[in-house]
């Protein structure tokens, strides 16, 4: 099955990314500087400009490549037959579970809905458009899950999408003010049994 991870690596322009992402997912957007990138990097502040000539540039990409990476796999996902409805929501929990085993990062998207007001617009269009996708996505899967008797659902499918996205996104939250990763997988264990039909695993 495949897996949504939220680490990446290899060469200077996605190292560049890497540590920019795990800055905002650490402090925010408003935080970061160029300065403390190419401190972690070990090379110039020009050398950042080089790849990313404004701080706008560098949030826009390293959204893009978030989104890119979890598009990615959840289209795949969706696309394959053998997968039942309750793999594909688990490939969902993934990225989750991973954040959820330390103790500071959380969602890119959701560090930055927190500051969504003063990010630029072209960012704010593209954190609106990530989490648009994520409850569409999920509103088919629940949908075409509810119509096999995979699922029972409490609610419409797009509102349980909703609510399963802001769960979690909640979690992280209070799991990094906690220190305590089972908010998350407290959360993820509750869908599941709220997800599952009668008579279900």
């Amino acid at each position: 099955m495949p897996k949504v991870s939220v680490i990446s690596d290899t060469g200077t322009r996605e190292r560049i990314l890497d540590i920019a992402q795990r800055l905002i997912q650490l402090s925010g957007y408003s935080a970061i500087s160029y300065a403390d990138i190419a401190r972690e990097l070990g090379v110039r502040k020009a050398s950042i400009h080089y790849h990313f000539p404004s701080k706008a540039d560098l949030g826009l990409a390293v959204i893009e490549r978030y989104e890119k990476m979890f598009e990615g796999v959840m289209t795949d996902t969706s696309s394959n037959r053998a997968y039942s409805g309750r793999d594909m929501v688990d490939v969902y929990f993934s990225p989750y579970l991973e954040l959820a085993n330390d103790p500071d990062l959380i969602c890119l998207c959701g560090a930055l809905a927190g500051e969504l007001s003063a990010l630029p617009r072209a960012m704010q269009t593209l954190l609106k458009r990530f989490f648009s996708f994520h409850q569409k996505w999920l509103t088919q899967v629940l949908t075409a899950g509810l119509q096999k008797g995979e699922f029972k659902l409490p609610s419409s499918p797009e509102k349980y999408a909703r609510m399963i996205i802001g769960l979690l996104q909640g979690a992280l939250l209070v799991k990094r003010a906690t220190g305590d990763g089972d908010q998350v997988h407290d959360a993820v264990r509750i869908i599941r049994l709220q997800l599952a039909p009668a008579g279900g695993a």
